[in-house]
Parts: C-alpha cells; structure tokens; sequence
C-alpha cells in the first residue's frame, strides 16, 4: 500500500518549472531516500505535501487522503522537519515542545517521550537559543516526532551534525518504521546515510523523476546502462551527468 503517492504533480513559479510530472509511490512502512542536487524540486515537494504551497497541476494523496479537499487531515497525520526549525530562543527545549503538544492536544507524556527519541532529555531545561546546531536539528526532530505521527517527512535532518550524531539519528530514522510504524520521507546530501538507512529512492534532477525503485532495483540499473555501481553515490553522479548531458544535448 501506498502512504503517498503523486499523479503528474507539478509546480511552476513564473516561466520556472520546479516540479514536473512528478508520480511518486512511497510505500507505507518504509524509509524513502530522496535525492537530487540542490534545485532538483525536492523541499517544493514536501512543501506541496505539507500544504506550504499548492500544485500548479497535479494531484497527491497522503495516506488515501486527497489535497486539498481533505488538507486539514492530512496534516494531522504528518510531522515535519523541514529547512532549519525555527524555535522561541528564550524558551527551554521542554517548553518549545509543550506548545507544540499543546496545540497538537497531545498527552503530556508525549514531550519527554520526544526528547527521550532524539537524546536531549539532560538538555531539556536549557534555553534553545544556547542549543548548538546540532542540537537545535535534534529538537526539530523531536518536534517532528512529537505524538508519533504514522507518517514523517524530514528534510535535511542531519545538517550540521557530527558524525556521532549523524549515526544516532539515521539508526532513530531507521528504527521508527518497526518501532512506531510509520512510514519515512527523507530527503539527505549525505548519499553514503541515505544508503545506509532507506529502503526505497527517488532520484530528482531539474523537477522530474529519473528513478524510483529499492537500492537494489538502481544497482540492476546502473549496471544495464554501463555507470559504475560502487557505491550510490557514484550511481547518483553517474545518472545526474547523463541526464545533464541529454537536456544539454536537446538545448
């Protein structure tokens, strides 16, 4: 079953096209990696998800929910990490979240089972502003998973961390289909995580979809058309200049 899934999504802003006859199949249950370089159309889509900015044309469902006719239910469903987080830096972690929870009408367990999730629960009465980096990610991921949504869409939920903290998070990521069964938006420039944590992949360049398919579908890919077959980042440069190359070629 399909917990997201697009019909010719498109997005256009002026004569610029972000997302183009985009069709998606992001299985419940499952981790999906979403790739592209940067201005592929990947944020615009979650975006478009989210309800942060509407279709030009197209259609999506989110859990056999329609936008924008059912967008309200939708959202009640997602939690979302999308860009850098914004917070109330006077505020601790623990009360950034509580208002969260508290519009979200969630039990009042549910904080410190978030803060538990992402490992900030000894920094919880610190005030956000005096967050490093990474700790402000892992609070925006708390607030992400605050109330365990069925499903997550996270953008860049690595960014600035460590590589200890990276590994924390993607072993989070990778564990919370099973655990809380959900199912896994993720869209990461760290290829070699990705790998590492996605069942499924999507690869987007200029706005359309060049493959979608398990790790093992795009390394039977790969081979069938000659790239080197490595490692996924080499697959995923491989796939980018070509399809760079044919829209040169057809300028």
């Amino acid at each position: 079953m399909n917990m997201i899934e697009t019909q010719n999504l498109c997005k256009a802003y002026g004569d610029f096209t972000a997302v183009s006859d985009l069709n998606l199949h992001i299985q419940k249950g499952r981790v999906y990696g979403f790739l592209g370089p940067n201005g592929a159309g990947k944020s615009t889509t979650m975006k478009m998800f989210l309800g942060l900015t509407n279709p030009t044309s197209g259609s999506f469902q989110i859990d056999g929910k329609h936008y924008p006719a059912d967008r309200v239910a939708i959202l009640k469903e997602v939690g979302s990490f999308i860009e850098a987080p914004a917070f109330y830096g006077n505020l601790s972690g623990e009360e950034n979240l509580e208002i969260i929870r508290r519009i979200l009408g969630l039990p009042k367990s549910s904080v410190r089972e978030a803060l538990e999730l992402v490992g900030l629960t000894q920094f919880r009465k610190r005030a956000a502003k005096k967050y490093s980096l990474g700790m402000k990610q892992r609070l925006g991921l708390a607030g992400a998973l605050i109330g365990r949504p069925p499903i997550l869409i996270l953008d860049e939920p690595t960014n600035g961390l460590d590589p200890v903290g990276i590994h924390e998070i993607r072993t989070l990521i990778r564990s919370l289909p099973k655990q809380y069964d959900c199912t896994v938006l993720v869209s990461s420039h760290l290829l070699s995580e990705v790998e590492l944590m996605a069942d499924d992949i999507g690869i987007l360049n200029h706005g359309r979809l060049l493959f979608e398919g398990t790790a093992n579908d795009l390394k039977i890919r790969a081979r069938d058309e000659g790239y080197p077959t490595d490692n996924l980042e080499e697959i995923f440069l491989a796939m980018i200049d070509e399809d760079n190359r044919k829209r040169g070629a057809g300028q």
